[in-house]
């Protein structure tokens, strides 16, 4: 039997299990000693995306609005992600349906992942904000990969991952990402 629940969970204040606003929103930001131009294509292009957040295999993407970019979580599954910006090279965003892996991200399973780079220097200040945890229902098995809490802790560690590859072409020694599961 399959049980859903909702990625947030009731405290005494809120017995009705109300989302809680704080919890929908995970932002990271960090600079990059590497161009918007650099840190765009390490975002967007199959041959980098797949080293920062993947198995190290090319990602498939189909980069325009409509389109879909293929993310590969080994023993995780597969997530054909539904991109929904292209603003090269200032803002990317796209669908996730990190809860439902081979699901095409649609509303209703997903959250929204979107990047803002701004030039800083000769580098790019980027931020990473993904949003939507509270009205998402997250199947018990997959609660500890799609949760709030795994993807607060993956994203921690992915934003070292593209800062790292940005600017090395290396994640030194992380193969891919591990955004889910990652924990705090």
């Amino acid at each position: 039997m399959s049980e859903t629940q909702h990625a947030r969970t009731p405290d005494a204040a809120d017995p009705a299990g109300a989302a809680d606003p704080q919890r929908d929103r995970i932002e990271k930001e960090i600079t990059i000693a590497a161009s918007p131009e650099r840190v765009w294509a390490v975002l967007t292009e199959p041959k980098h995306v797949g080293n920062w957040f993947g198995q190290g295999e090319p990602t498939p993407v189909d980069l325009r609005p409509g389109g879909t970019m293929l993310f590969d979580h080994g023993e995780y599954g597969t997530f054909p992600t539904t991109i929904v910006e292209v603003d090269p090279p200032h803002r990317f965003a796209y669908r996730w349906a990190s809860a439902h892996p081979g699901e095409q991200a649609v509303d209703g399973n997903s959250t929204l992942v979107e990047f803002t780079l701004v030039p800083d220097g000769d580098g790019t200040h980027l931020t990473v904000v993904e949003t939507g945890f509270a009205a998402l229902a997250i199947p018990a098995e997959s609660m500890q990969n799609a949760s709030y809490e795994s993807h607060e802790g993956g994203w921690t560690e992915q934003v070292v991952n593209i800062k790292n590859y940005a600017e090395t072409g290396r994640t030194d020694g992380v193969t891919g990402g591990d955004c889910e599961g990652a924990g705090s």
